[in-house]
């Protein structure tokens, strides 16, 4: 189905322009938090390798980490930015503070609780993570200790959580986008200033990563306070379990937290899995995930973060035509990204984990588990992106038990695979097993879509798709190419750094050209909004 214009009417092309401008916003954002988060995990791999102690602390940050993706980039935001649209829309900032303030509230004395109870019961708990760590002398109790430092993060990020959503509302991207770039700078600064003290006042290095983790929980709060007292709002501590708007959240919440929750159980069954793989597999997984998750982080939830408030402000005046077109061209922009982005991290792993982390106790042996856990992992990229749009559209249109079930599909699914895959290809069918299952989720959700809103723009997906998908191709034998013939011989970081740059830069170079000979608008539109604020950003 053709996507052109009404001849009497810009709106089509308005509304790319304005997604691709806010997508825009939040990627330049979201690139500076992600960037930070490379060199946070570049920093932690060169200090503790893949190790016994940077396998307690991804275990114990596992679980605050649980809630923080679920809330920030999850559930959260499906929830409370419709309801909180819906007040703004139809009601005005008065009531729309109010309903923040009874959610921010409610979210405050329930996550107090649950990192209460989690501290207390800390050690069944990780015990039911990483139940083998009990077999090496010291490292159950190291985990255990650490997520009790860790589990008040849930608080924290509950609130950044609430104040993101406020804040994408009301049309700011850039800075609740950027927040997360916080915990990554308390975790690098921690990471090098407190480490070397810790043994002195009787403490594991790594206990330095935890308290970084609370720091930069803090920071994400901070940082956004300011441009929402600039909005009007204060916060006043009031909580009405039958105030209207709160049950509307905590309704939509509820279900939301299952149907966003495919990723985060998934990730749980790898990492339970992963602890019986021997010393290093837990570690050779998150770093991995990392990479892969740097362009869903960048695209697929900076596209989503523009998509939901647009979605939920046509749901709420209920013109399903141009809900339809904001979801179809929010896809497609993902796609002609994203796919690229799958298509380089497959051929160019090794190279980049080699760069990045290959440090200090992070050895070679460790860079080739981590790329070919990497090549697996990215062939489940566009799957995780959809599903950062597709989902949160359910709940705006008042559907959210359709993720839902989808979601414990893409479960089951996820744990049948991974319990047969890790039988027969170690830590790599772990991967292999969660990207299918997240390309499984996207696609019933957006044929489940597609049954409630009509057709969704079917033709032109499978065209930006095909289209997409040959030049990345094209990009990914030229990346490889010339990361094959390059320098081969020479050592050292540099000349890897060189190589990796020049291979990128012809990968690009060839796919802007092949992006324009096969006529991909979004590749184009992506690239030139980009070039756009690069040029604002640097004339401020």
């Amino acid at each position: 189905m053709a996507l052109a214009a009404d001849p009497a009417s810009n709106e089509p092309r308005d509304s790319t322009r304005d997604l691709a401008h806010s997508a825009t916003l939040a990627g330049i954002a979201t690139l500076t938090s992600r960037v930070l988060g490379l060199v946070r995990e570049t920093v932690l791999a060169a200090l503790f390798g893949a190790g016994n102690d940077m396998d307690a602390y991804l275990v114990a940050f596992r679980i605050p980490n649980l809630t923080r993706d679920l809330f920030a980039e999850g559930a959260m935001s499906s929830a409370f930015v419709p309801t909180f649209t819906h007040e703004l829309t139809h009601r005005g900032k008065p009531d729309a503070w109010r309903l923040a303030n009874h959610v921010m509230t409610a979210l405050l004395v329930a996550t107090t609780v649950v990192a209460a109870a989690g501290m207390i019961f800390a050690r069944p708990l990780v015990a039911a993570y990483a139940g083998d760590f009990a077999a090496v002398p010291g490292k159950m109790e190291l985990t255990v200790t650490l997520a009790r430092v860790m589990l008040p993060f849930l608080a924290l990020v509950s609130v950044a959580a609430v104040m993101m959503g406020m804040l994408n509302s009301l049309h700011h991207y850039f800075v609740p986008a950027l927040s997360p770039a916080m915990f990554n700078v308390a975790s690098i600064v921690c990471a090098i200033a407190l480490v070397p003290l810790m043994p002195g006042l009787g403490l594991s290095r790594v206990v330095a990563l935890a308290i970084g983790v609370l720091i930069g929980g803090v920071g994400q709060v901070l940082v956004q306070w300011r441009a929402l007292r600039a909005e009007g709002f204060r916060y006043r501590p009031m909580l009405n379990l039958r105030e209207p708007g709160l049950v509307r959240v905590l309704l939509l919440m509820g279900p939301g937290t299952l149907g966003l929750a495919a990723t985060q159980v998934n990730l749980f069954v790898n990492t339970q899995l992963a602890t019986s793989q021997g010393t290093g597999a837990v570690s050779w997984l998150n770093y991995a995930f990392r990479l892969m998750y740097l362009p869903i982080g960048l695209f697929g939830v900076s596209i989503a973060t523009a998509v939901l408030p647009q979605a939920s402000r046509r749901a709420a005046v209920g013109d399903i035509a141009a809900l339809r077109d904001t979801v179809t061209r929010g896809l497609a922009l993902m796609l002609a990204v994203n796919i690229p982005a799958m298509f380089g991290l497959i051929v160019l792993s090794e190279s980049i984990v080699r760069l990045l982390f290959e440090h200090g106790r992070f050895g070679h042996a460790d860079t080739v588990a981590t790329a070919h856990v990497l090549r697996l992992y990215a062939a489940g990229l566009i799957g995780y992106s959809m599903v950062r749009i597709l989902s949160p559209v359910f709940y705006a249109i008042g559907r959210s038990r359709v993720p839902v079930l989808v979601s414990v599909v893409s479960i089951a699914v996820n744990l049948i695979l991974n319990l047969l895959l890790v039988r027969v290809m170690g830590v790599g069918g772990l991967a292999l097993g969660t990207s299918i299952a997240a390309l499984l989720n996207a696609i019933v959700l957006l044929a489940l879509l597609r049954r409630e809103l009509g057709r969704v723009g079917a033709a032109h997906l499978v065209q930006t798709i095909g289209r997409t998908a040959l030049a990345a191709t094209v990009m990914a034998l030229t990346a490889y190419a010339v990361d094959r013939s390059l320098f081969r011989g020479a050592g050292g970081h540099l000349i890897d750094g060189v190589r990796l740059l020049i291979s990128i830069a012809a990968g690009v170079g060839v796919l802007a050209i092949a992006s324009r000979l096969l006529r991909i608008p979004e590749f184009d539109e992506a690239i030139a909004m980009l070039r756009e604020r690069a040029r604002q950003l640097l004339s401020r």
